[in-house]
């Protein structure tokens, strides 16, 4: 079999002192951290879409990088096959448990359904003998209804009947594929699921026809036994120009309306976040908080840039805090952190694909060890809890049962029993913590 990565061996922890480049210097898949091991924590898993799909191109230019595999001349299937290959050759040699896919990046579209379904299966099976092979397993698996010109106009959300059932067919056909593969989870992510101009949409029927699609979903995956998480992708624009499923907050109050609550959670990407306007530490902290956080595409965006560039997360302080409210809610369950990343078009070379990986890896694994130690030393915890302090007594504890009512506080305001003094909220000295136990982390 051709070895696409010839010169790369297996990557190894080697530790801080690493002379090899192409090692772990902070990720130690075997070393403890809160009671379990790091690769446990974290469950790495490395997308097939940008990593293997993508030729380097942009709308300006062609490809650049160094893929055979995506050689134009070859047959669609032999091609999707000597992918596959390379792609495996990659997760394995990298050391990363877990990988994730669109049913259209690891088969070929063919002229009709029945043959793209037929290609699909084909691609499955291989893909189980590799993962036999390789011991590498499937974080999540999902179906491309954003690329074809069918979904221009959305799949779920269509105004057109028949790309509606299109989209439900190959929904259910991925679900199928993800099942017979185990995968941990199934995403979807509404990328034409919005609007480009009102004068042309119906909001309130499009926002149905997509609940009545998620419910479609849900009902079918427990129709085959499948025990993955349902998740949904929050993302404000790009490709569509406002989406539906906007951020965390917009997908919570979706699912509560149409009564889906309990059966999707949220999939939350940092690049959408920062595109929403919000910090990745508040995507993943609202969505803990009310209970749909599901799992994580790590990646970061460009300030400078309204639009998702997928770059592979490099801020241990990010990473750290959205880390920070995961551990604390108990850790990664079905989820896991998928490298939703792309390399530079000027990153040309076969290895600069082992070169980004190692750098996202190394960054989510110091993060976690700064985030573990945030969790053992307790100062956060202290600070926050001593701020609301007031609630768990007194004044506090009879406004929240009830003892006390509007016109008690009135009466307690006016006869001058209550007189507040603003209080420090220590925003610097909680931001130095944070960067001293950064340093201080090895």
């Amino acid at each position: 079999m051709t070895e696409f990565f010839p010169d790369v061996a297996p990557i190894r922890y080697e530790g801080s002192d690493a002379r090899d480049d192409l090692a772990y210097r902070i990720y130690d898949p075997a070393r403890i951290v809160l009671g379990k091991r790091m690769d446990e924590q974290l469950r790495i898993s490395v997308c097939y879409w940008h990593s293997f799909n993508w030729p380097g191109s942009d709308v300006f230019g062609a490809g650049t990088f160094d893929r055979p595999w995506l050689d134009g001349s070859m047959a669609p299937m032999d091609a999707a096959r000597m992918k596959m290959d390379a792609a495996f050759e990659f997760f394995q040699k990298l050391g990363t448990p877990f990988w994730c896919f669109h049913d259209l990046d690891i088969a070929p579209e063919g002229d009709t359904f029945a043959e793209t379904r037929q290609n699909v299966k084909t691609m499955v099976a291989y893909a189980e003998e590799k993962m036999a092979q390789t011991g590498v397993k499937l974080l999540w698996g999902t179906a491309n209804l954003f690329s074809h010109p069918r979904y221009a106009a959305g799949a779920a959300t269509n105004p057109d009947p028949e790309v509606f059932s299109y989209a439900a067919a190959q929904v259910k056909n991925a679900i199928d594929a993800t099942h017979r593969l185990g995968g941990a989870n199934y995403v979807l992510w509404g990328g034409r699921e919005g609007y480009e101009t009102l004068l042309n949409t119906k909001i309130s029927k499009e926002t149905d026809q997509l609940a009545l699609f998620l419910h479609m979903v849900a009902d079918y995956k427990r129709s085959i036994g499948f025990e993955g998480t349902l998740l949904l992708e929050p993302k404000p624009q790009e490709p569509t120009k406002h989406q539906y499923d906007y951020d965390s907050a917009t997908v919570h109050g979706f699912l509560e309306r149409y009564d889906l609550l309990g059966e999707y959670f949220v999939n939350i990407e940092a690049n959408h976040a920062t595109l929403a306007g919000h910090s990745f530490h508040h995507e993943v902290a609202y969505a803990v908080a009310n209970g749909i956080f599901g799992s994580i595409d790590a990646n970061r965006g460009d300030a400078q840039n309204g639009w998702d560039t997928d770059q592979f997360p490099n801020s241990v302080e990010e990473v750290t805090l959205a880390l920070y409210e995961i551990l604390k809610a108990g850790g990664l369950t079905n989820g896991g952190f998928n490298f939703d990343t792309k390399l530079r078009r000027q990153s040309m070379s076969r290895d600069d694909l082992f070169h980004a990986h190692i750098g996202g890896i190394d960054t989510l694994a110091y993060s976690l060890l700064v985030a573990a130690q945030l969790i053992e030393d307790g100062t956060l915890d202290t600070a926050r809890d001593a701020r609301y302090a007031g609630w768990n007594s007194g004044l506090g504890s009879a406004i929240e049962d009830g003892t006390a009512d509007l016109a008690d506080l009135v009466a307690r305001v006016a006869a001058g029993s209550i007189d507040p003094c603003p209080v420090t909220g220590r925003q610097d000295q909680l931001e130095k913590l944070i960067n001293r136990t950064i340093w201080n982390t090895s």
